[in-house]
């Protein structure tokens, strides 16, 4: 290691990696519950009822897609089954051209050739 660069901290890093986990779980788990509470358990697009049996398959939409911003008042939720929830943010993406990893994917194309040198390894027949 060079004299210039202090010493990386692995504990400190593992810690703050650790509390921002547990500070999602928070806060994923309360606006679930506050939505499940307030809302009907019923899926705001295809009208699929739920019970507790299949409540996992009932998901919070944020609407503005912002996960962070969670009113009090649930007017940034909707109540979505895993398919039209999936459904709605493949919408989102092709509306807004597409995720992050897939705009990384389309810059780092391919730049070698697999089958460069198959034709010397087959032969002539």
């Amino acid at each position: 290691m060079s004299p210039d660069k202090p010493a990386i901290d692995h504990a400190k890093l593992d810690r703050i990696v650790a509390q921002a986990r547990r500070d999602a779980e928070l806060r994923d788990k309360g606006y679930r519950e506050r939505a499940l509470k307030m809302y009907p358990w019923i899926c705001g697009r295809c009208a699929r009822e739920f019970s507790r049996a299949n409540l996992s398959e009932l998901t919070v939409h944020h609407r503005n897609h912002d996960h962070d911003f969670n009113p009090p008042d649930g007017s940034n939720w909707e109540l979505l089954c895993v398919y039209c929830h999936d459904n709605e943010h493949s919408r989102h993406n092709d509306h807004t051209g597409g995720s992050a990893a897939t705009a990384e994917a389309r810059i780092a194309a391919a730049t070698s050739n697999p089958f460069a040198g198959l034709r010397g390894l087959l032969g002539e027949k």
